[in-house]
């Protein structure tokens, strides 16, 4: 399939005979793959009579060569994927098997993609961007401290180095347009956190995606945003150089030299939420975030500090 989508990835037509040339098989081959494609990548295909077969959008695939030429300067190899799990958990797998990082694992497609809270993370073919950036952590907690949400202003700004100048940030860990999920991060981590450990940078990117069924959620995308298809391998290379600069500064100054600037961009400052943890509601009014990350509320006209990866926020006007 694989093959057949590089012949027609141009977005022209062709014609069955020249495929099935091209390929070496029969033209009811090619109409069998071509089925195949629509039905395995749910990418639409145009047939026309006299004219052949047509992708609905060109596809431009994802190339280290032409990310590494978007960004010369990125330290991280790419491994990359056509379809996979999920490019967390084949990073993990990586360090497992012994790679050494930093190294980042990008994939055409997941299958069992993931977000925060063992949500599913839907994730076409061709469309978005599925993003895992392995990092060695030493010198102990302070260094992945706010991490996450120091990742969400490398997110932002990519996003709005793009067109999508509506990017902002949602505690803990999404970047919304409005009231829209337009980027996810889920970080894991391996090892020690108290001395030599592994996390996994794990980014999610809604880019060139136009419809879902299957989303439980409002969402939005980088191509909804501007009106134009993107290059996702410019985008992985803008978004490599902005957490490349992140991360330079949180490993000097700690997430403390970056908790004003996040707050500035973050959608709910001020305003009245409810916070879920599990069972649990607390309401309350968002302070904003302490010199580790964690959400500073306004309960009952006292602050309290909340923080942990199964806690979710909500507007409290919110239906």
């Amino acid at each position: 399939m694989l093959t057949l989508l590089n012949l027609l990835k141009d977005g022209r037509f062709h014609s069955g005979e020249a495929l099935g040339a091209a390929l070496g098989v029969s033209r009811s081959a090619v109409w069998k793959q071509l089925q195949h494609i629509e039905a395995e990548l749910n990418l639409p295909i145009h047939k026309v009579r006299g004219k052949g077969y047509q992708l609905a959008s060109p596809l431009v695939f994802l190339n280290a060569e032409a990310i590494a030429s978007n960004a010369p300067a990125l330290p991280w190899p790419a491994h990359i994927s056509d379809t996979i799990d999920s490019t967390n958990a084949e990073a993990l797998r990586l360090v497992d098997a012994g790679c050494v990082p930093p190294f980042l694992v990008l994939a055409e497609q997941q299958t069992a993609g993931r977000g925060r809270r063992g949500r599913k993370w839907v994730s076409p073919f061709a469309q978005n961007v599925y993003y895992s950036l392995v990092l060695r952590i030493e010198g102990g907690l302070r260094q992945l401290e706010g991490l996450s949400l120091v990742v969400g202003l490398a997110v932002m700004h990519a996003l709005r180095g793009l067109g999508v100048q509506g990017a902002a940030l949602k505690w803990p860990n999404d970047v919304l347009v409005g009231d829209k999920k337009i980027a996810g991060i889920l970080l894991e981590l391996v090892g020690d956190p108290a001395d030599i450990c592994h996390v996994v940078l794990g980014v999610g990117v809604n880019v060139n995606m136009q419809k879902a069924e299957d989303v439980d959620q409002q969402w939005t995308s980088v191509r909804l945003e501007t009106g134009f298809a993107i290059d996702r391998n410019h985008l992985v290379a803008q978004l490599g150089v902005q957490l490349q600069d992140y991360l330079s500064r949180h490993k000097a100054g700690g997430f403390a030299a970056l908790q004003e600037e996040w707050e500035q961009n973050h959608l709910w400052q001020g305003r009245a939420v409810s916070l879920i943890a599990g069972a649990n509601q607390i309401d309350g009014d968002v302070l904003g975030v302490d010199h580790q990350g964690a959400l500073r509320l306004s309960v009952d006209g006292v602050e309290k500090i909340y923080s942990g990866g199964e806690l979710s926020l909500r507007l409290r006007d919110d239906s």
